[in-house]
């Protein structure tokens, strides 16, 4: 049996349809106050377990019958009130289930993040051995998903049977389009108009090629202790945007907003939100995260597995379209 963790999420809703179809008997984490999606009630092969990672015992319970474990559950925040909510569910959470896997001699896939990789120097792509090196500028975020993955290379060293992939910005149509944490919620606030496009760059890959790469990985029993990016291709936010806006029959931000002029807007959105109450949508990690430069290499995974990527154009396609016609 396979256990999958944060099985109602973006990456584990995904990963269990393409589980299900394999023939996979699959056993979903969630949380006690996360509802299961209508499409997954009463599956053959599917049942689900309430489960918090931060919770040894009722996580432990989940773990019983299990051969293979894919570890999608995390939290994702650019905002600096949740850094130690981040450490607890990233960095504990993940502890958790390393010790289990260990206790179980379970094979373990674990889903960390681009944010846990080093960047390249010399304006070359990142790749698997760029190295994580920590700065007061990176973001709570980034230092809970490294020190996860730290608890998975420790696991390793003990004798764990473990692979990490590390996914650069994950993007579907199924993606929810609220909360500035959702990648959904770029291409909602291109819906709705944006003036202004950020100076940075990013990865992107098909959240349906990210369940198939780890699929792929988990199968191939003589790959262990390694770490793969999964990113499709390399653009940068005005590409980004110019291309998602012809689909949404929006005109294409024109106006570059400049780390100064970022940087001007998230203070104040900080002192706003003290008037109103309400979290700041635009903070300094999101700010920074927006204006950097960021590519990355895929060779790796690709020789591993020979998995063939779904082009993107299509996936930013479906994205828009979905959002034109829901409004």
């Amino acid at each position: 049996m396979v256990l999958v963790t944060g099985g109602t999420g973006f990456l584990g809703s995904i990963l269990i349809k393409q589980l299900l179809a394999s023939g996979a008997r699959i056993r979903a984490t969630k949380r006690s106050s996360s509802v299961v999606p209508a499409e997954f009630m009463g599956l053959s092969g599917l049942e689900w377990a309430d489960a918090d990672v931060t919770d040894f015992f009722a996580l432990e319970d989940a773990f019983k019958d299990i051969d293979e474990v894919y570890h999608c559950a995390g939290r994702i925040s650019y905002h600096p009130a949740d850094r130690k909510s981040l450490m607890k569910v990233n960095v504990e959470g993940t502890a958790n289930v390393v010790a289990l896997a260990l206790e179980h001699g379970v094979r373990l896939l674990h889903v960390s993040s681009i944010a846990a990789v080093g960047r390249a120097k010399d304006g070359k792509l990142t790749t698997e051995d760029d190295l994580w090196e920590y700065s007061e500028a990176h973001a709570g975020y980034a230092v809970s998903k490294y020190e996860a993955e730290m608890e998975v290379w420790r696991g390793i060293a003990e004798g764990l049977d473990a692979v990490i992939v590390n996914p650069a910005l994950i993007i579907g149509a199924s993606a929810r389009t609220t909360g500035n944490d959702s990648s959904g919620s770029i291409f909602a606030t291109l819906h709705d108009g944006l003036s202004f496009y950020t100076p940075g760059a990013v990865g992107l890959v098909d959240v349906e090629d990210v369940a198939k790469a780890m699929m792929l990985l988990m199968n191939l029993r003589s790959i262990s202790g390694e770490r793969f990016l999964l990113s499709n291709v390399n653009m940068t936010y005005k590409e980004l945007m110019e291309r998602c806006s012809a689909y949404l029959g929006r005109p294409a931000p024109k106006h570059k907003a400049t780390p100064f002029m970022l940087g001007m807007a998230w203070r104040a959105a900080g002192l706003l939100s003290l008037f109103t109450g309400k979290r700041a949508l635009l903070t300094r990690e999101t700010a920074r995260s927006a204006c950097e430069r960021m590519a990355f290499s895929n060779r790796k995974v690709v020789a591993a597995t020979g998995i063939e990527f779904k082009p993107i154009e299509e996936t930013l396609r479906e994205i828009c379209i979905k959002l034109v016609n829901a409004s």
